[in-house]
């Protein structure tokens, strides 16, 4: 901190032979005290220290001293139990990949196959009307664990399967609820039914040209809910398993033998390095 000083005006000058008030007789005189004084110029700084800062706060700011200093070590326990809890959950993701490698080194599971075997149509006889159509279809669905010599599949309820033509559902029913064993094929029948289908004019077209020729493309398409068996306790949670086969029929009406056109299987994108 400084201050500005003005300087003081010069005192009156007097003359050279004229002996100074206060000098006596018996007090010589030194020749530079004869010369006349000569005024200051400029400005003078002073500097004040700082004020010293205390150790103590007063007692009106004790509080606030106590709560500002107790922030820092609140904001370690804070990043040590952030970082403890992340240690702690890369750990339970180590050991869940690591059970996982195990569960597969041990087990080597592999996803079923599906196929069908024939179709049993009805309610296709008047595709070339525009009148709308009720198609009935019954279905013998072949589903293959063989692949698994040491994991069981257990389809739960809730899936459906479909049948479509070009793109246009025909008929739509429930997938049956059941447990498969290991090393084990299962045929089962799956009831679809349709009510209101219409075909546009170009589909009924073709449809009559692929029936007079004696095959007849249909996708039948299944989403089912799965679950794996390792062994007697272990199993896995439910994901959707869906699968498409292409088949060709050579005939609308009645039972018809089914050439099936491979199938394929998919799964969410978690299970893809298993399946």
């Amino acid at each position: 901190m400084a201050d500005r000083v003005h300087p003081v005006p010069a005192p009156p000058s007097r003359r050279p032979d004229q002996p100074p008030a206060d000098a006596t007789e018996t007090t010589p005189l030194h020749p530079s005290f004869n010369r006349p004084l000569s005024p200051p110029r400029g400005t003078y700084i002073i500097q004040v220290p700082k004020d010293q800062v205390l150790r103590v706060p007063p007692p009106d700011r004790a509080r606030r001293y106590k709560k500002l200093a107790a922030r820092p070590a609140r904001r370690r326990l804070l990043r040590r139990a952030c970082c403890c809890s992340c240690a702690a959950l890369l750990l339970l993701l180590l050991l869940a990949a690591a059970s996982a490698g195990a569960a597969y080194l041990v087990f080597r599971p592999r996803a079923p196959t599906f196929s069908v075997a024939s179709l049993s149509i009805r309610g296709l006889d008047g595709a070339l009307s525009s009148s709308a159509l009720s198609p009935e279809l019954d279905a013998a669905v072949r589903a293959d664990n063989g692949a698994n010599r040491k994991v069981g599949v257990d389809y739960r309820g809730g899936g459906s399967v479909t049948v479509s033509y070009a793109g246009q559902r025909l008929a739509a029913g429930p997938w049956p609820a059941f447990r498969q064993a290991p090393r084990n094929a299962t045929v089962f029948a799956a009831a679809m039914r349709g009510r209101g289908v219409r075909l546009s004019e170009e589909q009924a077209r073709r449809l009559a040209a692929e029936r007079a020729a004696g095959a007849v493309p249909l996708a039948v398409e299944a989403r089912v809910p799965v679950r794996l068996r390792f062994g007697k306790v272990l199993r896995t949670w439910t994901v959707d398993v869906k699968a498409r086969c292409d088949v060709a029929v050579d005939r609308l009406d009645g039972d018809a033998a089914a050439v099936s056109r491979g199938c394929r299987v998919r799964v969410r994108p978690l299970w893809w390095w298993w399946w």
